[in-house]
């Protein structure tokens, strides 16, 4: 509960003493290109070839004659877009964000460099935090929606060329009962867990203690702690939006 109350308030810290918009705009887009454009190809690899595996083994248990191979893409487009892109990519992201960002943070507390910015009046979380917790908000919707558009084209591919279903099919499946709501709910998780991932790993690296070796133990409780948080709001969002 200590901990809770130490977040919340660290959270709520954030919207007291702010600096200039143009200040927030310049430091939210130096680490959008950290956050998102660094861990494209990441997310690429990861979401293409979770769709390749996805289709095949959907392919390997599809044995009955009566089921059409259309099924095939509904299944891969569903579990897509509900789970794969948004809680896969948000994990992955929790492992390479969360970590970078809980280190940097850590860094600059052990080394000083934070007390020295509120030894000069600057309220060190807003500065150091809210670009970091911005940059998220924006970047993890555009990557899991890349996550989704790539693990889709990637079945496809694999589909088509081992001849476990033909494009055709492949199509009509996607385009089989297709909702939009769906869409809505994996980006409001992928807001939810951008939020969380980046705002839990800057707490556990802003409050760090002691050397080096306690920066590496914030970086990893941050992302232990951001896969278990992400995992629990998936599921409360399921219950609620569903």
């Amino acid at each position: 509960m200590k901990s809770i109350g130490l977040y919340i308030i660290f959270i709520g810290s954030m919207f007291s003493q702010r600096e200039s918009f143009k200040t927030y705009v310049k430091r939210t887009i130096d680490e959008a290109i950290l956050i998102g454009i660094n861990s494209l190809t990441l997310v690429a690899i990861i979401s293409t070839f979770i769709g390749m595996v996805t289709t095949v083994q959907t392919a390997a248990n599809l044995v009955s004659p009566f089921v059409p191979e259309s099924v095939i893409s509904t299944v891969v487009r569903d579990m897509t877009i509900l789970e794969l892109a948004p809680t896969i990519t948000s994990i992955v992201l929790a492992g390479k964000v969360g970590s970078n960002i809980a280190g940097e943070l850590g860094t600059m507390r052990i080394t000083e460099q934070i007390d020295a910015l509120e030894v000069m009046g600057i309220n060190s979380s807003s500065y150091l935090v809210f670009p970091k917790i911005a940059a998220a908000i924006i970047m993890f919707p555009l990557l899991v929606i890349i996550a989704g558009f790539l693990s889709i084209y990637g079945g496809y591919l694999v589909g088509t060329f081992t001849g476990v279903i033909t494009g055709e099919d492949f199509v009509y499946g996607l385009r089989l009962d297709f909702r939009t709501y769906n869409v809505f709910m994996a980006i409001v998780k992928s807001l939810v867990f951008a939020f969380l991932i980046s705002s839990i790993s800057s707490y556990k690296g802003f409050f760090t203690r002691g050397g080096a070796l306690e920066v590496g133990q914030a970086s990893t409780s941050a992302v232990t702690n951001s896969c278990i948080a992400v995992l629990l709001a998936d599921y409360l969002i399921a219950e609620l939006l569903l």
